[in-house]
């Protein structure tokens, strides 16, 4: 039985190898049937005739188009004016028409070419492809017609004509609008509300050109849909253009009808929050100008208040109008949102630190605009307290602008805030020995200070004793100024005339340092205590 056995194994190997081979076969035919069969249109100068979903006898929509073609192609042009008729018949598939002129067959339509979603009939298909199939033949027809060409080229060549007068004439119009405006801004009795075109003028060109380039792509649409309904192979273009056109003017006129209850609405609140912020402006100038009182809301603070309070005004009468405006809901707006909401998120966080510190000085009114200040190395005029930051100019008249957070880290002198009518004040200070009247000192930085122009008359200079050093008495002058930035030369000034003082009554101005004690005590004899210029009635020092 051993021996028998490889006799039967070859039979039985080659057996069940056939019927490996036809089970696969079987899978891939039946993989093949049940892939779905892709549609195809039958398209004729520009014109859809007929859309197949089917095959017929083995062929594919793809390959039933290419023959359609063909024979349509091999017409003559008697049969292409022959009337195109139709014929049904049946099959082991269903039913079906043939569409054909004379015995020249053209295409046929079968019961599964019939979308799913259409609801129309085989015969109503039928009729539809046939008419489109006769007016795609006549239109071939009719552009063979002499008299049509010539028609046809007579009416472009006028509208090229029109549309290259119209392009000319647009940017004669565009470059007319440019120099207009640049004589209206240049002009130096123009509005102050042009001003800005001046360092916007890139931008109000770009407008224009932008302008320009819609007109022309206006025109160039309308002479291209003109220029190809003209001629009858291309009228099916032209007449989707048109429609293109008419569709979206009817879309955004549709819109637009539909949307004005909608912005009406919020052009209504928008209005009421502009009167709301218009009578609250009324409050603060009422409040700015002394006319009233409201505690706790000074002067300094009045313009911040009146910014931060418009400020969510606005922000409510937005957020209110804001479901009113067309197209609010659209995935558009909403990638906006989206996107403001992360470019806020990542740079708010500088940003909000430095409008909080502005707050913080302006409610705290360490300084306002005017004011002569001294912040770390800068010493100048504030010329403006911005949300952001603040700009100094300083004694070289250069402008300096210091970060608010900045500003609220460092301690700032204010020597505007505390001096009203009197204007700033200024001192300088030097030092005399113990052999010098103070009185004849008090005298003579009195009298320079009085000499000085750009200092006050009234109030009155004044002079303190700093201190009693070990080798000299310390003093200090003081005077009122009404110019903060002409300190620097208003010093110079006075320091030249004390000089002059000292100089001309014999004092020395030096801080004497003893290298040994004196035989003589260093003191000023009762006799000389009011030496000239000083009086008897010399005070003190004044305040």
């Amino acid at each position: 039985m051993s021996s028998a056995f490889p006799k039967l194994f070859a039979p039985l190997s080659l057996l069940l190898a056939c019927c490996v081979f036809l089970a696969a076969a079987g899978v891939r035919a039946q993989a093949a049937d049940e892939t779905p069969v892709r549609e195809a249109t039958l398209v004729y100068h520009f014109r859809p005739i007929v859309t197949w979903r089917t095959t017929l006898v083995g062929m594919t929509p793809e390959v039933r188009v290419r023959r359609a073609l063909a024979r349509i192609n091999n017409l003559t042009p008697g049969q292409m004016t022959q009337p195109v008729e139709r014929t049904p018949f049946t099959v082991d598939s269903g039913r079906g028409i043939s569409v054909h002129i004379g015995e020249t067959s053209l295409f046929t339509i079968l019961q599964g070419d019939l979308a799913v979603d259409e609801k129309i009939s085989l015969d109503e298909a039928a009729e539809r492809a046939a008419l489109e199939m006769a007016a795609a033949l006549q239109a071939s027809v009719e552009q063979r017609r002499p008299r049509v060409l010539l028609t046809g080229g007579g009416l472009s060549l006028l509208a090229s004509a029109l549309a290259l007068g119209l392009f000319r004439l647009i940017g004669r119009a565009r470059m007319l609008l440019i120099a207009r405006l640049e004589h209206v801004i240049d002009n130096d009795d123009a509005s102050s509300k042009l001003r800005w075109a001046r360092h916007g003028w890139l931008l109000v060109h770009r407008v224009t050109q932008l302008l320009m380039g819609f007109l022309w792509l206006t025109v160039a649409y309308l002479w291209l849909t003109f220029v190809l309904a003209r001629f009858p192979l291309t009228e099916p273009l032209g007449d989707r253009l048109t429609d293109f056109l008419f569709g979206l003017l009817d879309t955004f006129g549709s819109g637009v009808i539909h949307a004005l209850p909608a912005l009406a609405t919020a052009v209504v609140i928008l209005f009421l929050t502009k009167t709301v912020t218009d009578v609250i402006g009324n409050f603060f100038k009422a409040a700015k100008e002394g006319r009233v009182q409201v505690p706790g809301l000074h002067p300094e603070t009045v313009t911040a208040t009146h910014r931060i309070v418009s400020i969510l005004v606005w922000g409510l009468g937005i957020a209110v109008a804001y479901p009113f405006i067309p197209m609010s809901d659209s995935d558009a707006f909403k990638g906006l949102s989206v996107m403001f909401g992360f470019m806020l998120t990542l740079g708010s966080a500088g940003i909000v630190n430095q409008m909080m510190s502005g707050l913080v000085l302006v409610y705290s009114r360490a300084l306002s605009v005017g004011d002569f200040v001294d912040i770390g190395e800068t010493v100048g005029v504030v010329s403006e307290v911005g949300a952001l930051s603040t700009k100094i100019i300083n004694m070289r008249n250069e402008e300096v602008t210091i970060p608010n957070a900045v500003l609220v880290g460092n301690p700032i002198k204010n020597y505007s805030r505390l001096a009203g009518a009197r204007g700033t004040l200024v001192s300088t200070k030097v030092t005399i020995g113990y052999d010098t009247p103070w009185r004849q000192v008090h005298a003579l930085l009195i009298a320079a200070s009085e000499q000085t122009p750009g200092l006050r008359a009234m109030p009155k200079a004044f002079v303190y004793q700093r201190s009693l050093a070990d080798w000299y008495v310390e003093y200090e002058l003081f005077a009122h100024m009404d110019k903060p930035l002409e300190r620097v030369p208003v010093l110079s000034a006075l320091h030249a005339n004390i000089q002059d003082q000292f100089n001309t009554y014999g004092v020395q101005i030096m801080s004497p340092h003893f290298v040994a004690q004196p035989s003589n005590n260093v003191v000023v004899p009762s006799e000389n205590w009011h030496a000239a210029p000083a009086t008897p009635d010399t005070p003190h020092q004044e305040t």
